[in-house]
């Protein structure tokens, strides 16, 4: 999982970003754009986010990908992109086809220790040793990790400094001595030995563990499967009803699930047999990663869902809205941004603009909630990995497409 670069950082302040969707066989394709297939709907008016999307998937060459644009809540562009340079079938995308999401899970989760703090049953200053019984030993400073230092990325683990937690199958499995695949238990059991790289609350760095650990807290809270509570609990009242967690095989992949592209091998985290894999199959376990990174959604799903934290509703109070906002102990960066819960946060005149990103092996996404109304996703079946072509400028490439009448059909109830 990767956070927004510092590029982005700087630029989101009146943003936007674009989305894609899975492929369809490389025939009709447009003029201007060989190899590109589109589904879904595009009104006119928004046929500059569209030209966007299909020239950027085209000059990376990325199969797949989605777009999702509301306005005032109302879903007004739900689009799927493929793209084949003709060697190949590529099976087409729709709005509704499934992409892993990577750390546009983040938000999920804070959303649900949300819910569970605003229903009295965990506090936001607990400490994550009392909640889970971790012992303080190799590290006494542990004690001083709260929930909300969980969730706003200050609770002293630095991957900079020590690594990614979630990323080191191999490793933990020789340290603790225990098969592969690693569980969840092991994860914390390897991390908990070990000391803190800084004391928690003294600066921010952003931490897939501490997103683990806080999936672990709202099932022992909750005493249901984290899956189970966030789909019962948030999604279901949301009217979000495809998104689960996601699996690491292709074989296991769910219906209407996208393929996904690396150029890269690895050895599989999933069995001790050495065998070497396509990184974005068995290079990494899919389900260690739920509360951080797990979950597999479409476009659609993720603006839906989106629309929570615009209004006081059936999922989030509006004093729970304001706490996932809300400025760390840290206060601002340099830049002007600061991490809430699960969601960058830059203060623009009359408007709190938030956002995310997330990346791993055959994934990048992006989340934005931004002034006057917008709210967009975008999708890819790739990250970026080796070239010159930087996927960062296509939140500038949004950013200028400009918008002389916006729609009024609300296009929800066609992508249910």
């Amino acid at each position: 999982m990767t956070t927004l670069s510092r590029r982005n950082l700087l630029r989101v302040g009146a943003g936007a970003l674009p989305a894609l969707a899975l492929g369809a066989r490389p025939a009709l394709a447009a003029p201007l754009l060989p190899g590109v297939t589109v589904s879904g709907t595009a009104p006119s008016s928004l046929a500059g986010f569209d030209d966007v999307m299909k020239t950027f998937v085209k000059e990376r060459g990325i199969s797949s990908a989605q777009l999702a644009i509301t306005k005032y809540g109302k879903l007004v562009l739900a689009r799927g992109y493929t793209y084949s340079d003709g060697s190949r079938y590529v099976p087409q995308t729709t709005p509704t086809s499934l992409f892993r999401i990577a750390s546009l899970s983040k938000h999920i989760t804070a959303t649900a220790i949300m819910r569970l703090v605003q229903d009295g049953r965990l506090s936001l200053s607990a400490p994550v040793t009392t909640l889970l019984g971790l012992s303080a030993t190799a590290d006494p400073r542990l004690a001083q990790v709260t929930v909300l230092r969980l969730l706003q990325h200050l609770g002293g683990w630095d991957r900079d400094a020590s690594g990614d937690q979630l990323w080191q199958d191999h490793a933990i499995s020789a340290a603790l001595d225990v098969p592969l695949p690693i569980s969840q238990d092991d994860i914390v059991r390897y991390a908990t030995g070990r000391p803190l790289d800084f004391d928690p609350g003294s600066k921010m760095a952003y931490s897939n563990y501490g997103y683990l650990l806080l999936g672990r807290i709202v099932e022992k809270v909750s005493g249901m499967d984290y899956e189970s509570y966030v789909r019962q609990t948030l999604l279901a009242p949301a009217g979000v009803t495809r998104m689960r967690i996601g699996r690491s095989l292709r074989s296991e992949a769910l219906p209407g699930e996208v393929s996904y592209a690396s150029q890269y091998t690895r050895k599989t985290v999933l069995d001790d047999s050495g065998t070497v894999v396509p990184y974005q199959y068995g290079g990494f376990n899919v389900p260690n990663h739920d509360a951080n990174g797990g979950w597999v959604a479409s476009a659609v799903d993720l603006v839906r869902f989106a629309r929570v934290f615009d209004a006081a509703g059936t999922v989030l109070n509006s004093t729970s809205i304001s706490r996932m906002f809300a400025k760390p102990e840290i206060g601002v960066s340099g830049d002007g941004w600061w991490y809430g819960a699960g969601w960058y946060v830059r203060q623009v005149t009359g408007h709190l603009n938030t956002w995310h990103a997330g990346s791993m092996p055959g994934t990048y996404t992006y989340l934005a909630r931004l002034q006057n109304g917008f709210t967009y996703a975008a999708l890819f079946n790739r990250r970026e990995e080796t070239g010159t072509l930087d996927f960062d400028v296509l939140s500038p490439q949004m950013n200028a497409v400009k918008v002389t009448s916006w729609p009024t059909t609300d296009l929800f109830a066609k992508y249910l």
